[in-house]
């Protein structure tokens, strides 16, 4: 009779237990390696605060999180960019629906060794260095040949043009500081959240040091008229040329775990840690103060 009872009651017993929910289950995300940092903290934050969801992040490249979402090895993905068109052609021929929202807005650092003279660049004066084409010659370092950084700036600087061969790729973002820090001709690109020293104290945060973040203009931008470096209120007010929109991608159901992540980031919780982490929340409402610092 007990057996009998637990195998054909209402449903409401393990098997209920095993369903996943907003807040319950366990799943993969893929995440864009420059978004480590907060990712990892937003994602301590969501596990802290519903101890039956489980999600294991990996972080890869810009193309391989693209990969893993259309595979459904990842069923969530945080990225640089929206799906293209093509890319929502492929999965309504699949009929796989997919959701995507910007939750953030962030920006491409440019870091130099601390001994280069060129603490000030314009756009052309990178699409040059790029190019080879600067009146000093640098070598140029990426995390990876297939990350959102390479395919941010060739589409901002270079668009339609291969890397050229004075272009090189490392590992991640932590080996192109590493690399420019022992290496005074070269440069490097990173997502900003990279270059801030997690342990200043300063409200408006402070650069890791054994590096230089450069300051940059737009030339063709007739309004903007300083440098600017990848600081959180310049990135707000679009001072600083080099910014982004982070977004998730999720083919998961409304009831599925991957999206209770992705409404968690665009929630007031999810956001404020953007907010702390140097990014610039986009679904809250923001305030700008100005302040005179002595």
């Amino acid at each position: 009779l007990a057996l009998s009872l637990f195998s054909c009651g209402d449903g409401n017993g393990v098997q209920q237990e095993k369903k996943e929910s907003n807040t319950k289950g366990k799943i993969r995300i893929s995440v864009d390696e420059s978004y480590m940092p907060v990712i990892a903290q937003e994602l301590h934050v969501f596990d802290s605060s519903y101890p039956e969801a489980h999600i294991t992040a990996s972080y890869k490249t810009e193309k391989q999180c693209f990969e893993d979402l259309f595979k459904d090895s990842a069923r969530l993905i945080i990225v640089s960019r929206d799906l293209t068109a093509a890319e929502k052609d492929a999965y309504e021929k699949n009929r796989i629906q997919v959701r995507s929202l910007g939750v953030a807005k962030d920006a491409i650092a440019v870091v130099l060794h601390p001994a280069s003279p060129d603490s000030f660049l314009t756009l052309g004066q990178l699409r040059q260095i790029l190019l080879g084409k600067f009146a000093r010659q640098y070598t140029v370092v990426f995390d990876n040949a297939q990350s959102g950084a390479v395919r941010y700036m060739l589409d901002s600087l270079i668009p339609g043009q291969q890397l050229p061969s004075n272009i090189y790729a490392v590992k991640n973002n932590d080996s192109v500081l590493d690399y420019v820090a022992k290496n005074e001709h070269a440069i490097g690109f990173v997502g900003v959240s990279r270059v801030y020293d997690e342990e200043s104290t300063k409200p408006e945060g402070e650069f890791k040091k054994g590096i230089m973040v450069a300051s940059l203009k737009n030339e063709n931008d007739t309004a903007i008229k300083d440098f600017y470096q990848p600081y959180q209120a310049w990135i707000a007010q679009k001072k600083y040329p080099l910014t982004r929109t982070m977004y998730f991608v999720t083919r998961d159901s409304w009831n599925g775990l991957g999206a209770g992540f992705a409404n968690f980031l665009s929630s007031e919780a999810g956001q404020l840690i953007f907010l702390k982490s140097r990014l610039v929340p986009l679904r809250v409402a923001l305030r700008l103060r100005e302040a005179e610092i002595k």
